[in-house]
């Protein structure tokens, strides 16, 4: 299974945790549409089928990761 970049899970959790703040601020149709993007984005990089499991296996494989770097592309 292909792995996405740290960078990129890193990008969508911080984008995830901005909209949940903004949707309990706001709840547009808008936050909801973005938020309904990015849960799915999620999904699809981790290979789940929940949100919640996405999230889980985001941070899980975030915190198995030791830097950023381009080298885990190789893998």
């Amino acid at each position: 299974m292909l792995r996405p970049h740290p960078t990129f899970l890193h990008n969508l959790l911080e984008t995830h945790a901005e909209l949940r703040d903004l949707q309990a601020r706001e709840d547009s149709a808008d936050v909801r549409r973005r938020l309904e993007d990015v849960s799915y984005t999620l999904c699809v990089s981790t290979g789940t089928r929940t949100p919640e499991a996405a999230l889980a296996a985001a941070k899980a494989l975030l915190a198995g990761v030791t830097s950023q770097d381009d080298s885990l592309l190789a893998a």
